[in-house]
């Protein structure tokens, strides 16, 4: 099983391969399409649409995968990181609803 690492380098350049970073992007212009496949699964969701909800959320990682990856993030440890955080975080810390 590939790791996380790995994606993100094949997915980038499955994306160079097809055209989709001829010119430099911005963060800004990739998270709009990060938050645009959220959207689709949204309404995947609300259409009780299961294969494509499953669909769109391999649509959000792509988009992830491949901007990290252009960004030279390491996913694979910021993730471990944040977790690692995440686990001494108190019982539903901030006070939040959701």
């Amino acid at each position: 099983m590939k790791s996380i690492s790995e994606w993100c380098k094949e997915i980038h350049q499955n994306a160079i391969d097809h055209g989709w970073w001829e010119e430099p992007r911005e963060a800004p212009e990739l998270l709009c399409l990060l938050h645009s496949e959220v959207s689709e699964a949204l309404e995947a969701y609300r259409m009780s649409d299961s294969d494509g909800f499953k669909e769109e959320l391999a649509d959000v990682a792509i988009r992830l995968f491949d901007m990290c990856c252009y960004y030279g993030i390491d996913l694979e440890k910021e993730i471990a990181d944040k977790h690692k955080k995440n686990i001494d975080r108190p019982y539903r810390h901030g006070n939040k609803r959701c």
